[in-house]
């Protein structure tokens, strides 16, 4: 059988710093994308239900945009993406 209790000490200690960065990152990249598909969503909706692609189109490009920013700048975060989807549900609303 094989001896085990010599591995304990051949295991690096964990990089808790590093786990702490990771996970918030994750966490910052899930709101933003979450807060983007919700804005694709809505554009497609207004594409779909009021027929107006053209619309939808600049929503989505406008999404494409707030995502990046959002991703790039954790102090916006998911605010960026929220512009145009806020402007899809007015556009779905008005149109």
């Amino acid at each position: 059988m094989a001896d085990h209790g010599h591995h304990a000490a051949d295991i690096p200690q964990m990089d808790y710093a590093e786990h702490e960065r990771t996970y918030h990152g994750f966490v910052h990249f899930a709101e933003v994308g979450t807060v983007a598909c919700l804005a694709i969503v809505a554009a497609l909706a207004v594409g779909g239900t009021k027929h107006a692609w053209g619309t939808a189109l600049i929503g989505t490009l406008l999404t494409l945009v707030g995502s990046g920013v959002g991703i790039a700048s954790k102090s916006i975060g998911w605010r960026a993406p929220a512009i145009p989807f806020v402007l899809m549900m007015i556009a779905l609303v008005l149109l």
